[in-house]
């Protein structure tokens, strides 16, 4: 009986749940969830409604409601960013460490890999073929460079951060 009152109630639901989400600041997949949740509880207990059209659109526009209630009363917390992970000094300590450790080790490799690896690591998002013609080389034998020069880093790096 669910998988059928589901698949009758699906149209109905999806389509006043999309009315009603742009008014209450909702999405309209969490106001149809929320709605099936409560249209499982109220199965549960008292059996389906009578009038279960009206019973769902009753549902969705107090969802709705609720969540716009809900919106109005939450307010971010004073002078605290959600994400304070950039913040920690202790992060961002072992981050800066991190990279001097990479630079150093990228400084340290043999033949063209130091410009090949700086050109990589560049913050202008080099292409390819940008890095081949500031390299001199071809663009086919970029990738093979690439991971040789990638190997003699994990190479390099291996020993200090087995240390650390």
């Amino acid at each position: 009986m669910t998988h059928e009152l589901v698949t009758a109630l699906r149209p109905l639901l999806t389509a006043e749940a999309a009315a009603e989400a742009y008014a209450s600041g909702a999405e309209p997949g969490d106001l149809e969830q929320a709605v099936w949740l409560r249209l499982l509880e109220h199965l549960e207990t008292d059996g389906p409604p009578p009038d279960l059209h009206g019973w769902l659109r009753g549902a969705i526009r107090s969802e709705a409601r609720r969540t716009l209630r809900t919106t109005r009363l939450e307010r971010p917390y004073p002078g605290e960013p959600a994400d304070d992970t950039s913040r920690d000094p202790e992060a961002l300590a072992l981050a800066a460490a991190r990279h001097r450790a990479v630079r150093d080790a990228v400084r340290r490799l043999p033949g063209r890999c130091p410009r090949l690896m700086e050109a990589l690591l560049s913050p202008k998002d080099l292409t390819y073929r940008e890095i081949a013609g500031e390299l001199g080389i071809s663009q086919g034998s970029l990738g093979p460079e690439r991971s040789r020069c990638l190997g003699c880093l994990r190479r390099l790096l291996g020993p200090e951060v087995a240390a650390r």
